[in-house]
């Protein structure tokens, strides 16, 4: 019996390094990075069983780029996601964020709870950003949930307290470092990983589907033995 990937997360990275490369400014890879987010999204919500696309969007760690940069990654973000509601309308694909979303403005926060609201009735995939993410936030954030709710610390409360709780079936990180970079590090216990050099801008739903079938034939034992 082949295996089945209901949530992939990726790490997509690369997409500076593209547009250096081609002697551009890096904010240009990254509107081509946000153009390969919608076809890797489209494609997924064809895909059946896949139930969560989660995309490392912006981390804890991005503020520390170049302040210009981090400007336009703001104004880049709140431009997709208004851009992008007839995508998900018309896919049936309800958004998620995940990460601290308070450490954004207003504007952009208003932005992403209205993407949030207007998919909410969405009952295909779930996309899934992460935005001012990182892996040991979200388990500081989710203990200290558990603590107002005064719940035991067992791994069921903690997983349930987690900004997702659903667990990865396979990580792909682009652009050709083998790394996590406090990603999803609960979630991704048991993930198969795949790290490829190929840069974000330049990743294809060939590319993906490559993946998928090698995924399928993998011997996932989860510590056991069969």
């Amino acid at each position: 019996m082949s295996n089945v990937a209901k949530h992939i997360a990726m790490i997509m990275d690369g997409n500076g390094r593209w547009a250096e490369l081609q002697g551009k400014k890096r904010v240009f890879g990254h509107e081509a990075g946000a153009n390969v987010v919608r076809d890797i999204t489209t494609y997924c919500s064809k895909v059946e069983n896949i139930e969560r696309l989660t995309l490392y969007a912006f981390s804890t760690e991005n503020w520390k780029r170049p302040k210009l940069e981090v400007e336009f990654l703001m104004k880049l973000l709140n431009t997709y996601l208004k851009k992008e509601l007839p995508l998900y309308l018309d896919n049936n694909i309800r958004f998620e964020p995940i990460g601290d979303l308070s450490g954004f403005s207003k504007t952009l926060q208003k932005t992403i709870a209205d993407i949030r609201e207007k998919t909410s009735t969405c009952t295909g995939m779930v996309q899934s950003l992460a935005l001012n993410y990182g892996a040991r936030n979200e388990l500081v954030r989710a203990i200290k949930k558990m603590n107002a709710q005064n719940l035991e610390i067992t791994e069921d409360n903690l997983t349930n307290s987690l900004d997702c709780s659903q667990e990865i079936d396979i990580l792909i990180r682009t652009g050709g470092d083998h790394r996590l970079s406090n990603y999803m590090l609960y979630q991704a216990s048991y993930a198969e990983l795949f790290f490829i050099d190929t840069l974000w801008p330049d990743f294809r739903p060939e590319h993906l589907a490559e993946i998928l079938e090698q995924f399928s034939s993998i011997k996932r034992r989860f510590g056991g033995l069969n």
